[in-house]
């Protein structure tokens, strides 16, 4: 009796191949040099930023060839810590950026600053859509030094402390947690209830770092600025990153 074949049916959906092959091309006219950078570095095509390919045997391989950190920046008040962490990064160029922007960061930065969305975007070498939980950044196997949360609201906090990974920044945060990668979070709130404070211990003994931007005056501050710089420093020291954003105390 002859069996009748069954049909062979791809495990991937067309779309998401369509969508591999399509990054995987931009990927490639960027690395050829077919997208040419401008005077900034930044590359002139903005889909550029939009690449998530996962490179198979090559889980070190990056758009720039420096070392990847994922920075988040969740719907606190005071986004001006990311902006500035965002512009440190971009200047230095030690790193490479990407970038995950909560709903409510996007809020926070039309209500509190005068700063244009895209061109806060266009500062990261990588964007990532917070509601894509199947992203590069979402798996362990995509090598990062870790990940810095600036500003992190108390809900962002108590998402990574509960391991409620409902959105891409707060499963990115828990993904630096299981691998055992450096995790900043910039908490953002005052006065602090016993929640707050036990999500905190609990990030802590995790693995996290927990670190509230606290204005400094040893450094003699003339700014709003100056303040702010202070802070993104501390976090950029946690990830080992040189700069000069303050005055050190000696």
């Amino acid at each position: 009796m002859a069996l009748t074949p069954i049909p062979h049916r791809s495990s991937r959906r067309p779309s998401r191949v369509k969508e591999l092959q399509s990054a995987i091309s931009r990927l490639s006219k960027f690395t050829s040099g077919d997208i040419q950078p401008d005077h900034d570095g930044k590359p002139d095509d903005p889909s550029v930023h939009a690449v998530q390919v996962r490179t198979e045997g090559h889980p070190d391989m990056t758009l720039t060839g420096r070392p990847r950190l994922i920075v988040g920046m969740s719907g606190s008040s005071a986004p001006q810590y990311g902006i500035r962490l965002l512009e440190a990064l971009r200047e230095l160029q030690s790193v490479e950026v990407h970038l995950v922007m909560s709903d409510g960061a996007k809020t926070s930065i039309s209500l509190e600053t005068e700063s244009d969305l895209d061109e806060i975007l266009a500062l990261a070498d990588v964007v990532y859509d917070s509601h894509n939980l199947a992203a590069a950044i979402s798996s362990g196997s995509f090598q990062t030094i870790g990940m810095a949360v600036v500003p992190c609201s108390m809900r962002s906090l108590s998402a990574i402390a509960t391991g409620n990974s409902s959105d891409l920044l707060s499963r990115a945060a828990d993904v630096c947690l299981k691998e055992r990668r450096r995790l900043v979070l910039a908490t953002r709130e005052t006065p602090l209830n016993l929640i707050h404070i036990r999500n905190m211990e609990t990030v802590t003994l995790a693995g996290g770092i927990i670190c509230p931007p606290m204005p400094a005056f040893y450094h003699r501050p003339a700014t709003i600025d100056d303040l702010i710089s202070q802070s993104v420093g501390k976090i950029l020291d946690l990830f080992a990153i040189e700069h000069k954003l303050f005055d050190r105390w000696s």
